[in-house]
């Protein structure tokens, strides 16, 4: 029988591609994200500074389409073309793309997935309030709160934070994804006061630094701003994983210092985010994972590639899964 009553651990591109299909079809579908808002890695951050508000989009930096699918996604969600035709980015944010793309959704938001309890077709998700999760710390002395029962679930989240979920009720499934390799990458959001001399993006390697980009110079931000977001590569985020945010900031600011070849001027902002699992280094090497028998399944980017493009293919190919339940 297929599933009509479906969660979804997860609501950013790859979750919400899949509860798009699954609705499309009928399918009654609820989201749990533990973020404030939907979006994963298509994030932005706002600072406000003296009353002037300061935006970085401090995930996924902009988006390439090879397929139509993510093409006709990139079109109705206003994408515009940055730094030149082959990418596109959000306007007035990367956030703004998922915004779009979860209107009409049941997502709900500060949640953290602990547990998939039950059976086969009557599973239930056990939850906290995300800001009682600290990774690494007892769990909270509160009993967690409940829902389902649901046909089926499946898990939209990287692949590393879907394996102690589904050790229990699917542990061959567990397996299959202890397999997935992610590799981190801290990131420095920076504003100055007086334009940088250097070009609006750069790649490079060998260095701490991997990209940098002067994010207010993306169509439909301010201009006037000089607001940029530097990305460790993945060896050198490797090395200082477990570095507090402040002192990776300094680190960061001070690789950017000696790019320039100059003293910076003093920050408006300077602020690290460490995103544990970033880019995909080994993924699946399938379109998405699924268990018919048990009704439960995950996918992701790093099922497929490391492109924001991979996490909606797979989303919609998990979909398409549970249908042919």
């Amino acid at each position: 029988m297929v599933p009509q009553n479906i969660a979804i651990v997860g609501a950013g591109l790859a979750g919400m591609a899949c509860a798009k299909t699954l609705e499309a079809h009928g399918a009654r579908v609820r989201l749990f994200e533990k973020s404030r808002r939907p979006g994963g890695r298509m994030a932005t951050r706002r600072v406000e500074v003296e009353g002037v508000n300061h935006s970085f989009d401090h995930g996924a930096q902009y988006l390439t389409a090879k397929g139509a699918h993510f093409a006709a996604v990139l079109d109705a969600t206003r994408a515009q073309t940055w730094p030149d035709v082959t990418r596109r980015v959000g306007q007035p944010n990367m956030a703004s793309i998922c915004r779009g793309l979860a209107d009409g959704l049941d997502i709900v938001v500060n949640r953290h997935v602990v547990e998939i309890a039950g059976r086969p077709g009557a599973w239930t998700l056990r939850h906290h309030d995300a800001a009682l999760i600290t990774p690494g710390a007892p769990a909270p002395d509160v009993p967690p709160q409940e829902d389902g029962p649901f046909d089926a679930v499946a898990l939209a989240i990287p692949a590393p934070q879907a394996v102690p979920l589904l050790a229990g009720p699917a542990p061959h499934l567990a397996h299959v994804l202890e397999g997935v390799v992610m590799a981190p990458c801290w990131t420095l959001m920076i504003a100055f006061p007086t334009r940088l001399p250097l070009p609006d993006t750069l790649r490079l390697t060998g260095g701490p630094i991997g990209w940098a980009a002067r994010d207010s110079s993306k169509p439909g931000r301010n201009a006037e701003q000089e607001n940029w977001v530097v990305q460790a590569g993945p060896a050198w985020s490797r090395e200082h994983l477990e570095r507090r945010p402040v002192v990776v900031a300094k680190m960061l600011r001070d690789a950017l210092e000696k790019l320039v070849g100059q003293p910076l001027p003093p920050p408006l902002i300077c602020l690290a985010h460490r995103w544990r699992y970033a880019l995909v280094e080994t993924p699946l090497g399938a379109p998405c994972l699924w268990d018919p028998a048990t009704g439960l399944g995950a996918g992701g980017d790093w099922a497929i590639a490391a492109r924001a493009e991979a996490a909606v293919d797979s989303g919609a190919a998990l979909a398409a899964a549970i249908r042919r339940q």
